[in-house]
C-alpha cells in the first residue's frame, strides 16, 4: 500500500489479527514505505513496555502486541533497542517483532559484539547505531563518531549489506555530523535529550542548535532524524523542523497509553506531529 503524499489511514487489526501476525512464520506485507510516509514520519519505541514485563519477569505485557496496537493507530514504524543487558527488549522479542510488524522496524543497537552479531542475523529495515553505558537509565547522549570511527567504518558497511539503512544517534554537533557523513551512513538521529530536560531560554538554545544541525546534515547528504525525551508538551518544535525525516518517540507514548491505551496515545502524538507541519 502506498502512501504517496497523502496520509495514511491506520490499519486496525482485530484481535485475532493481533494474535495471528504475532505467531506468524512469515513477515507480515509491508504497508508503509521509509520514502513515502509524510515526514516526519512517527516511529514508536517500544522498550518501555517490556521494562513494566522485565519488573516482574513475566510474559506481559508483550511488546509486539503493544507494537501492533500502534500501527493501527497510525504510527510509521517500530523502534526498539536491544541492550547488552537485555534490561527490557529480548532477542526473541525482536525476532517476533521482525516477523510480526507491517511498517518499518528500526533496530537500536551499540557497538557491542554480541549485539552486532545478533544484528546481523536477525536484520532489520533501519538500524540505529547508539553508545550504551550499563549504569545509564537511558541514553545519556550522542554516540562519539569520531573516537568510534575504526569500529563504524567497519559495521556500517556489513549492516548496508543486509538491505536496512544506517543511523547514527549523534549530538546536534557539526564535528559528528562530519564525521558520520564520512563514514557512509545514509541518516544521522540528532539528540534530543538537551532541548528536552531544558527550560525557557536555554531550550530554545538548544532548539536553535537542532535547526542548524539538521541543516548542516542535509548539507552534508546525510537524511535526518530526532529523538530522545520528546513528550506531547515538547515535541511540535523539533517536529517542525523541516529536514527532519522521522521522530522517535517511547517513554512518553507509553505513559500515556497506561491512561488513555495505545491507540488513543499514539493518535494524540500524530496529532501534534501533524499540526507541526501545517
Amino acid at each position: 500500500m502506498s502512501l504517496g503524499g497523502a496520509q495514511c489511514a491506520p490499519t486496525v487489526l482485530s484481535a485475532e489479527d493481533l494474535h495471528g501476525a504475532q505467531d506468524s512464520a512469515e513477515p507480515r506485507p509491508k504497508i508503509v514505505a521509509m520514502n513515502e510516509a509524510p515526514a516526519p514520519r512517527l516511529h514508536v519505541n517500544c522498550d518501555h513496555v517490556a521494562t513494566v514485563r522485565q519488573a516482574r519477569h513475566a510474559a506481559f505485557p508483550d511488546p509486539v502486541e503493544w507494537a501492533l496496537l500502534a500501527e493501527g493507530a497510525g504510527a510509521q514504524g517500530i523502534t526498539v533497542h536491544l541492550r547488552k543487558d537485555r534490561r527490557h527488549i529480548q532477542d526473541h522479542d525482536v525476532l517476533r517483532m521482525r516477523r510480526a510488524i507491517g511498517t518499518l522496524l528500526n533496530l537500536e543497537l551499540s557497538l557491542d559484539p554480541e549485539i552486532i552479531a545478533f544484528t546481523l542475523e536477525c536484520g532489520a529495515d533501519e538500524y540505529c547505531i547508539v553508545p550504551e553505558n550499563r549504569q545509564e537509565v537511558t541514553t545519556e547522549g550522542g554516540l562519539d563518531v569520531v573516537s568510534e570511527r575504526a569500529r563504524l567504518s567497519s559495521l556500517i558497511p556489513r549492516l548496508v549489506e543486509t538491505g536496512g539503512a544506517v543511523s547514527l544517534f549523534v549530538d546536534p554537533d557539526e564535528v559528528q555530523l562530519e564525521a558520520s557523513a564520512e563514514l557512509g551512513a545514509q541518516f544521522v538521529e540528532l539528540h534530543t535529550g538537551t532541548y528536552a530536560n531544558a527550560a525557557g531560554d536555554e531550550q530554545q538554545r538548544e532548539l536553535e542548535r537542532l535547526h542548524r544541525a539538521a541543516a548542516r546534515g542535509v548539507e552534508l547528504g546525510l537524511r535526518v532524524n530526532a529523538g530522545h525525551g520528546l513528550d506531547y508538551q515538547n515535541v511540535k518544535p523539533v517536529a517542525a523542523i523541516e529536514q527532519v525525516e522521522e521522530l522517535n518517540i517511547g517513554h512518553s507514548i507509553v505513559a500515556r497509553s497506561l491512561m488513555v491505551g495505545a491507540a488513543a496515545a499514539v493518535r494524540e502524538m500524530l496529532a501534534l506531529v501533524r499540526a507541526a507541519r501545517g
